[in-house]
């Protein structure tokens, strides 16, 4: 109970959007989300995929911890206002938004398809400002100032081949900082998570991953440990507590060293 009071989280809402995975695999979304309830949020958990964030509230209500699924293609401005609508309907205020939804790319410029550049942009940077652009007044509405994080990638930071992938992780940086300075005077704290190789379903590929990859994914880090889900969501709750009312506007790079000594490794996205 005392760090769920340092924390200053109990009894706040939390949008996780993004915050399903695969089975009980454990996502960043997923972690934070389940981090944010152990704190004592109450959490609105969102995924395209209903199924995947209804298992994500399963496992907070088996902790005694108290959360909600939904499902909402974040593409669509009208579902991310109906989204912000139900969760204030449903808990009565907003006070945090955890932004997750991502997808990747591995093509050159000269590769790349239109179609596919304007999805990546589409989902790894527009979703962020749709899903900002209705949580911001509720959270105002709430009366109580508010934390928004956006999951970005050391990809904006060292790039290595993976263009659309690195120049939207790039947006999100920028759109972050914008959004900070946009909104620190509503009380509105707004950062960055930039995860390195972490392993999660989604990098995962449904099982795909060889062993080898694992390694030396695992490798990389200056530390040699594997980071996870969890690593990035404990950046994240710690972001969006009182720990940390003092930051606004930075990136936090949560990736075990991988920045400072690794080269360009091929075509797997990060984070």
């Amino acid at each position: 109970m005392e760090l769920k009071e340092n924390l200053g989280l109990e009894g706040k809402v939390v949008i996780v959007a993004g915050g399903g995975a695969k089975g009980d695999g454990i996502g960043n979304g997923r972690a934070a989300a389940i981090l944010f309830a152990r704190a004592g949020a109450r959490v609105f958990v969102v995924d395209r995929d209903l199924a995947l964030a209804q298992r994500t509230s399963e496992m907070i209500g088996a902790e005694g911890g108290e959360a909600a699924a939904h499902a909402a293609d974040l593409t669509d401005a009208r579902e991310c206002e109906a989204m912000v609508a139900e969760a204030m309907s449903r808990f009565g205020r907003l006070d945090v938004l955890d932004n997750n939804v991502g997808i990747g790319s591995a093509a050159t410029v000269v590769e790349e398809s239109q179609e596919k550049w304007e999805q990546v942009m589409k989902v790894n940077v527009e979703v962020m400002f749709l899903t900002s652009k209705y949580a911001i007044p509720a959270m105002i509405e709430s009366g109580g100032g508010g934390a928004i994080v956006n999951i970005s990638s050391i990809s904006a930071l060292r790039p290595r081949g993976l263009t659309a992938y690195t120049t939207s992780k790039g947006a999100v940086i920028a759109l972050t900082g914008a959004m900070a300075v946009d909104h620190a005077t509503d009380g509105i704290r707004v950062n960055c998570v930039a995860p390195g190789p972490v392993y999660t379903p989604m990098v995962n590929r449904g099982g795909t991953m060889s062993d080898a990859s694992r390694e030396g994914r695992r490798k990389s880090s200056l530390l040699e440990v594997e980071g996870t889900g969890w690593d990035i969501g404990n950046a994240v709750v710690f972001l969006c507590s009182d720990w940390a009312r003092y930051i606004t506007g930075q990136t936090l790079v949560v990736d075990g060293g991988v920045t400072l000594t690794s080269r360009a490794r091929g075509h797997d996205s990060e984070g």
